[in-house]
């Protein structure tokens, strides 16, 4: 085995690190607090060619693998956590159904806009009543001549407020359950589509959450993606992908607990000595950096498997599991360590926890990831 990232890989991690500490960085706080979607960030990014990072050139992405993306993610969300679900929303969400099943000249048009940073990639599967169990999809779409009649809403859909279309599912077939599933491609700009962006969130408030309504909304024939009917089965292979991004995300947000708590531990004296030297402060401290270890080792064994072309679901599970899970835990035992400051927004670690929290729902919850490890281990 061979644990070094190569040369081009730690040259990402690098160039992207350097940005999000001078960029992103100083700004996390005010995105935090104002809500506002950091829009020139994303620009910014756009020029450095990250918004296309793994997907071929010839469709204006950057060439690089999934690990390279995966790490690109980590460091974004170490500096901000809602500037790192954006970019992750994009990719493994906005870009990633596209490119899996789109045709051709699909991706071309949709694809090439989305890795030349133009727009956002957004994704519309969450439905109010299609959360853990997407097969309930009840947004229906109907042909009517050469093009498709969509009715319906979706919900908790990330970045669409930006994007310029949204690829959404709905049922093509109702006489066949989740076989009866398929993707479309959405302009937002269609009649009859509405973006709506009203939720008061927890945590993550600089990404753009949003409902999406269809009233008799029509877009062409052309627009499904891949085969019809085969929506589910789709969805299910770009979520492993994601998942794998949401575990790099998660390493992301406990890591920056990690910085923020040994940077404190050495700087506050209690009984005549930095905390850091306490054996209790100690053990968080070192419990924090072996999951934090340990989970980045797992996103990458899976982005790693998935850059060469084997099965990588169990994988998948297993580090957004275990990455969503430690990074809520290491943002408890930042607020700990912090005491009474913790608890205050003058310091990060509150925010950490706010933000880490979704990353134990968000495309698939740590219950249906246990579901999936339990499947592929044979129960």
């Amino acid at each position: 085995m061979d644990f070094n990232l190569t040369r081009d890989q730690k040259m990402i991690r690098d160039v992207v690190r350097d940005f999000a500490e001078q960029e992103i960085a100083p700004r996390a706080t005010e995105i935090d607090r104002t809500g506002t979607f950091p829009l020139d960030i994303i620009n910014k990014m756009s020029e450095m060619d990250l918004m296309g990072l793994p997907f071929p050139e010839e469709y204006g992405g950057a060439g690089a693998d999934y690990v390279s993306y995966c790490l690109a993610v980590e460091e974004i969300s170490r500096a901000c956590g809602s500037t790192g679900l954006t970019y992750e929303a994009h990719i493994s969400l906005g870009c990633m159904p596209i490119y899996l099943f789109g045709t051709q000249e699909q991706k071309k048009k949709y694809l090439t806009m989305l890795c030349r940073g133009e727009c956002v990639g957004a994704f519309g599967l969450t439905e109010p009543e299609a959360g853990s169990d997407a097969g309930g999809t009840k947004t229906t779409a109907e042909l009517d001549g050469d093009e498709w009649v969509i009715n319906g809403s979706k919900c908790f859909i990330t970045n669409a407020s930006y994007a310029k279309f949204v690829t959404i599912t709905a049922v093509t077939d109702k006489t066949r359950g989740r076989k009866g599933i398929s993707a479309i491609i959405v302009p937002t700009d269609a009649p009859g589509f509405t973006i709506r962006s009203s939720y008061e969130k927890m945590g993550l408030h600089g990404s753009n959450t949003t409902e999406l309504f269809f009233d008799n909304v029509r877009v062409p024939r052309e627009n499904l993606v891949g085969n019809l009917n085969e929506g589910f089965k789709q969805f299910l292979k770009v979520l492993d992908g994601g998942r794998v991004a949401i575990a790099a995300m998660a390493v992301g947000i406990a890591q920056a607990c990690l910085d923020a708590s040994l940077k404190y531990a050495h700087q506050r004296v209690q009984f005549g000595r930095s905390i850091s030297k306490f054996q209790a402060i100690q053990f968080k401290l070192a419990d924090m950096a072996v999951n934090i270890e340990l989970a980045r080792l797992m996103y990458l064994k899976a982005a790693w498997l998935k850059d060469n072309g084997q099965p990588y679901s169990k994988e998948a599970a297993i580090a957004k599991l275990f990455a969503s899970e430690m990074a809520t835990r290491a943002a408890l035992d930042a607020i700990q360590i912090h005491g009474g400051y913790g608890y205050m927004k003058e310091f990060p670690v509150e925010r950490y926890l706010r933000d880490a929290k979704l990353l134990e729902i968000g495309e698939g919850t740590s219950e249906v990831q246990r579901l999936v490890i339990a499947r592929q281990i044979g129960c």
